[in-house]
């Protein structure tokens, strides 16, 4: 393993980390606040429970987001890059979409 793919591993181990810690401490914060305003206004699970659920729903949509993000950043970077084409014999073969995925040339723009 050379030196670039081993910062690639050791970075991606990292960002992991990162993700994995946001996902569960910013809702566990929220959800101490949310009790802390619960316990003042006497509606103890109200609050703890909305907050944390909140925050966990916005942290998937935004690690969804930011996958899809590395994915098109991914698929942009390879050299045969993938786009959609419509072949003639989709509909012959009894496909459901009438678009297939297919590998294209760098070159071949048609």
């Amino acid at each position: 393993m050379n030196l670039s793919e081993r910062r690639e591993l050791n970075n991606g181990f990292g960002e992991a980390l990162s993700r994995a810690f946001e996902l569960v401490v910013t809702p566990a914060i929220f959800g101490v606040a949310g009790y802390f305003l619960d316990r003042a206004l006497g509606v103890v699970p109200l609050f703890t429970l909305v907050f944390s659920l909140f925050v966990l729903g916005y942290e998937f949509w935004k690690f969804w987001r930011l996958y899809e993000a590395d994915m098109v950043r991914h698929e942009q970077s390879l050299p045969g890059r993938a786009r959609l084409q419509n072949p003639p014999n989709v509909q012959a073969a009894g496909a459901s979409s009438p678009t297939a995925l297919v590998a294209v040339p760098p070159g071949d723009r048609t």
